[in-house]
């Protein structure tokens, strides 16, 4: 009889079967196999979306790759004069302004002026009926003749009177009395006189005449109203448009450079131009400076004066006053299209004689719109003005036809001294 085997060395001492065991091991293997495809396949997903949000978002500060040379325009660098300018918002204003009423009561006969007429002093305007205030003179003459009869006879009868009492006819207060009649009369006659100088002031005031020389407004009435004397309603309006003068606002600093140059006597031209200081209206010269500084505002009113030949300004017409201030001679001066700025200052491309741009930093000084002075830049060299949106520094360049000298050339251009000397 044969004994069992024992628990200890039986091949099923696990619990479970060998089938079962190798399929679990199969099983592991296909999980594992299974995630480095998930994680592989992740990867490349997350890889190519990056790689295209790079492409359409290039790192902030670089600008989008440029292949080839840049073409740009470019310009010289030189050495020159540049003005010191202040601006401030000015008024177009006339030296004169006359608003003509009548002196006069009475009826408009005639209109002799166009609206918008140029016209000279003493030119006629208006025409109010003189004949009542002819009748008035005519009668303050005709009583001017009688007094003057009354004050005859009475010299008469005083000279009469001398003579009776030299021979002792009469009485000397009889003498007495006529002297006064006759200091009576004259004082009549003096009277007589002004009623008919007043008489006659009416009637030249019934012809209304420019006082100066200037443009006729709008037609204000019409022949035929009936005016009232001293009235303040209008009858035409009559400005002085040449010369004409701006006045405008300054800051109230710049102030002691204006004072220590008029001290020295020197005539300071003044620029107007308009709203958007691009186009240039005329020229001039500045007139005076206000006795006062807007303490509410902190600035100072000037007056300039202009010809205005071409009658350019109008009065009452918003205009930027270009003061200027002082003159820099010998600086550098380059377009201020060529000026770029960021959050380190202002700076600029140089153009290198291999066609390369490099970043120059610089100080600006004074501008006057079209032309900086700086400071960091030697004249002769060359300056790009556009075709920032794809510059970068060691970028190659290429200057278009007709922008400007190439760096080869800039070698063979004339000194400031020489363009100086030229000019």
């Amino acid at each position: 009889m044969s004994s069992s085997p024992s628990a200890g060395n039986s091949p099923q001492s696990t619990g479970k079967p060998d089938g079962a065991r190798a399929s679990g091991r199969s099983k592991w293997w296909v999980w594992l196999i299974v995630l480095a495809l998930v994680v592989y396949a992740g990867w490349k997903l997350f890889g190519r979306s990056a790689a295209n949000s790079q492409a359409q978002n290039p790192p902030a500060g670089r600008g989008r790759t440029f292949v080839g040379d840049v073409p740009i325009l470019s310009a010289t660098a030189r050495e020159g004069d540049i003005g010191v300018y202040v601006v401030g918002l000015g008024t177009v204003t006339p030296v004169y302004t006359v608003t003509v009423t009548s002196r006069v009561q009475g009826q408009i006969m005639e209109v002799h002026y166009r609206e918008g007429q140029m016209v000279r002093k003493g030119d006629p305007l208006l025409e109010i009926d003189p004949r009542p205030y002819q009748a008035a003179l005519t009668q303050a003459e005709g009583q001017l003749a009688h007094d003057q009869a009354v004050l005859k006879e009475a010299r008469i009868d005083s000279d009469r009177y001398q003579a009776a009492f030299a021979r002792n006819a009469i009485a000397q207060q009889q003498v007495a009395d006529q002297e006064q009649v006759v200091h009576q009369d004259e004082g009549t006659v003096k009277n007589d006189e002004g009623t008919v100088e007043n008489a006659r002031v009416n009637l030249i005031y019934c012809h209304i005449t420019s006082s100066i020389d200037g443009r006729v407004g709008l037609r204000l009435v019409d022949p035929g109203n009936m005016v009232q004397a001293n009235s303040t309603t209008p009858l035409v309006v009559v400005t002085q448009l040449q010369p004409i003068t701006v006045i405008f606002n300054i800051a109230e600093d710049y102030l002691g450079a204006i004072q220590a140059q008029l001290l020295h006597g020197k005539t300071l031209s003044v620029d107007v131009f308009d709203r958007s200081l691009q186009n240039k209206l005329a020229s001039g010269t500045l007139l005076t400076v206000d006795n006062q500084i807007d303490p509410s505002t902190g600035t100072v009113k000037l007056r300039a004066i202009f010809s205005n030949a071409g009658s350019t300004l109008f009065p009452n017409q918003f205009v930027n006053a270009r003061l200027l201030v002082d003159m820099l001679h010998g600086v550098i001066l380059v377009p201020s299209a060529a000026v770029q700025r960021n959050a380190q200052g202002a700076y600029l491309y140089t153009i290198s004689p291999d066609m390369k741009a490099s970043i120059r930093p610089i100080k600006e000084g004074t501008t006057d719109g079209a032309v900086t002075e700086v400071e960091g830049v030697k004249a002769g060299e060359i300056v790009a003005t556009d075709g920032f949106d794809k510059l970068q520094d060691g970028a190659k360049v290429r200057i278009r036809s007709g922008a400007g000298k190439a760096p080869a050339a800039a070698a063979e251009a004339k000194s400031p001294a020489k363009e100086a000397a030229k000019r």
